[in-house]
């Protein structure tokens, strides 16, 4: 099929078809030129009520990838942001799972949220977890595996990240908030709003797999999911904390399956 790019210069969109879709999402401007009823006058009822029904449609998709912020914020509330979200950040792709990425920034920089500052956090939680749900797929490496490895190697050793693998740092106890609010909501557990949290992310088979890990562990997945050698990234869970037994924290990172191969190149 034919595509040309329309006067804004949005690829793949015929002429016309920009506006269309601007005023889907901005109601203040007029009916799209082309939009006409029997009589051949503009359909302003109509186009308002196709719409009302595009921006419901992404309103329920929010509420669907975030429902933990739709839960903290009330139903109604939260509908008035997401169609205030709608309009400023329009769909991109026609696959709606992919839709509401930046909702956590928007909600950052929310005024009149501002009080509420873990919002965002628990926005992101949500968005990572999705992101952890629709990761592709790879069979998770055997810790056995590591058995292999001479003692004397293992420093130089980097494993490669699972492409479910996800790690969170919050200043909030975010891993809670999500948690009451969205998997566990008849439970009563309370929260202490000045605990940090970082959570682990992972997906070794169907379900999304989540944890809360400490400072020491954090710091070594954090560095050998960025790609740094076994040994560099213990120095650095060290750094974070003194305390931090190695072998017990790899091992809780080896049996949340966030890796799925060893190198044993040391370059």
């Amino acid at each position: 099929m034919p595509s040309a790019d329309g006067p804004s210069g949005t690829p793949g969109l015929l002429p016309g078809r920009d506006d269309f879709a601007a005023a889907l999402f901005v109601p203040e401007l007029p009916v799209p030129a082309g939009v006409v009823g029997p009589g051949g006058r503009p359909a302003g009822k109509r186009f308002a009520v196709y719409r009302n029904n595009v921006v419901v449609s992404l309103t329920e998709s929010l509420k669907a990838t975030y429902p933990a912020v739709a839960a903290l914020l009330g139903d109604e509330y939260f509908s008035a942001l997401a169609r205030l979200f709608i309009s400023q950040h329009p769909p991109k792709s026609p696959i709606l799972s992919r839709y509401g990425g930046e909702l956590s920034e928007f909600v950052a920089g929310f005024s009149p949220l501002a009080a509420y500052p873990y919002l965002a956090d628990v926005a992101r939680f949500e968005w990572v977890w999705l992101e952890c749900y629709h990761a592709a797929d790879a069979t998770p490496l055997d810790p056995a595996g590591l058995a292999s490895v001479a003692p004397e190697a293992l420093g130089g050793l980097r494993l490669q990240a699972h492409p479910a693998a996800r790690l969170l740092a919050s200043a909030y106890p975010v891993f809670d908030l999500v948690v009451a609010n969205r998997f566990e909501p008849e439970a009563s557990v309370p929260i202490d709003l000045l605990e940090s949290q970082t959570v682990l992310f992972s997906r070794p088979d169907i379900d999304v797999m989540f944890r809360v890990i400490p400072a020491g562990t954090a710091a070594l997945a954090r560095a050998v999911l960025s790609g740094q050698a076994l040994g560099d990234a213990a120095e650095l869970a060290f750094v974070a904390d003194p305390d931090f037994d190695f072998p017990q924290g790899l091992s809780v990172l080896l049996s949340a399956g966030i890796f799925c191969r060893l190198d044993r190149g040391t370059a």
